[in-house]
């Protein structure tokens, strides 16, 4: 028997679009789960999305104020697309009101924020998943037990690296992303955030750091009405008050180094996020454009070994629920649709998997840390 669980929306934007195909899609690559999303309301404060969300997608309701959400019966799970500055206020709300929360990284402006999200949904013992999705993808988790497996002996450095071209146009709008107070920090958070949840996935806990940032476009225009993903603007100038780019040397509390580089306007950059893990006896190689391949190097030359390239297939992570054989490739999407599964099977066994807001403190712990250390310009400490 199929029990259903009803759900919402807040935010709809690109990500709330997301994660309501994602609940869709869930029912037809895993089956077996005994529970389904029922989209039960969206809420989105721009007039009409919301309207025209629940008529595309087939919502039962539809409201401009994520309040009602909070306070609906039928809603028992709500996904937090909104903005990073409404993250903090909402999460907790919702937490507080009994439903199990889906929401986007990094899960407010500071670690304070994730935190007080995580203590309020272990203090109503909700279930809880964030958009780490990077680490869904079987290639990065096939890495991840590669490693663990010794198979390429004790890692000793890894470079991570998160460089994309959508904020590279000098007109680009000057939206919320580019607002200390309402965005927080910029590519730190954007995806920052992602290469320390990987660093941390792969490698374990970060002991200490050293960051650089810097702002390539000082000045965008103001957008004249509501924005929707990277848009375009010629109205008048504003400054641009969080980084552009970040590079961070980083030490394991296992002793490995790392590199972390992350930039938002990077021309001819398109989505080049992956990483290098070295170890003592081999090396595995990953790139998010090409998702289904890892570069392996393993064996017990050290000298002149070579890199050998692997399709992850059925029996790697969730490949099998989505493609039948090596190869096949998978996307964007359907990584998201992982996340949905995990988080939903999280509701249904009261057990977590996937990344969770704890996992998402630990990464605001590192984005933090990476703010002081290149304010001061000092190594700082680690600790959560």
């Amino acid at each position: 028997m199929v029990d259903t669980l009803g759900v919402a929306v807040v935010g709809f934007g690109w990500m709330g679009r997301v994660h309501t195909q994602a609940y869709a899609r869930v029912p037809h690559h895993y089956p077996g789960l005994p529970l389904r999303a029922e989209l039960v309301t969206v809420a989105e404060d721009v007039p009409g999305r919301a309207e025209e969300a629940a008529a595309q997608f087939g919502f039962a309701s539809a409201t401009r104020d994520w309040r009602e959400v909070a306070a609906d019966p039928r809603v028992q799970a709500v996904s937090i697309t909104a903005p990073n500055f409404l993250h903090r206020e909402i999460g907790v709300a919702m937490a507080e009101a009994g439903k199990h929360i889906w929401i986007e990284k990094p899960v407010g402006l500071t670690a304070e924020d994730a935190r007080a999200v995580a203590d309020a949904a272990a203090g109503t013992g909700v279930r809880s998943a964030v958009g780490f999705n990077y680490r869904n993808a079987p290639a990065v988790e096939t890495a991840r037990a590669l490693i663990a497996s010794g198979e390429i002996g004790t890692v000793t450095h890894v470079r991570i690296r998160l460089f994309s071209d959508y904020a590279a146009h000098p007109q680009g709008a000057l939206t919320w992303r580019y607002e200390r107070e309402r965005g927080g920090s910029g590519v730190l958070g954007d995806l920052a955030s992602h290469g320390a949840d990987l660093a941390r996935f792969l490698l374990g806990d970060i002991a200490s750091l050293t960051a650089d940032t810097a702002i390539f476009v000082p000045e965008r225009a103001r957008p004249t009405g509501a924005t929707a993903g990277h848009t375009l603007a010629t109205g008048e100038l504003g400054p641009v008050e969080n980084e552009d780019y970040v590079n961070c040397l980083l030490r394991f509390t296992s002793g490995a180094r790392g590199v972390l580089e992350a930039c938002r306007v990077s021309v001819g950059e398109q989505n080049n996020y992956g990483f290098e893990v070295h170890g003592t006896k081999g090396a595995v190689f990953w790139d998010f454009r090409r998702m289904g391949e890892l570069g392996i190097s393993r064996g017990t030359g050290y000298q002149d070994q070579p890199v050998s390239t692997v399709y992850v297939g059925p029996g790697d992570g969730e490949f099998g629920a989505f493609q039948p054989g090596a190869a096949n490739a998978m996307g964007y999407d359907d990584l998201k649709v992982v996340e949905a599964y995990r988080f939903l099977r999280s509701v249904a066994e009261g057990t977590s998997y996937g990344a969770t807001v704890e996992d998402a403190v630990h990464s605001a712990v590192v984005l933090d840390a990476m703010s002081r250390s290149a304010e001061s310009g000092s190594w700082v400490e680690v600790s959560t």
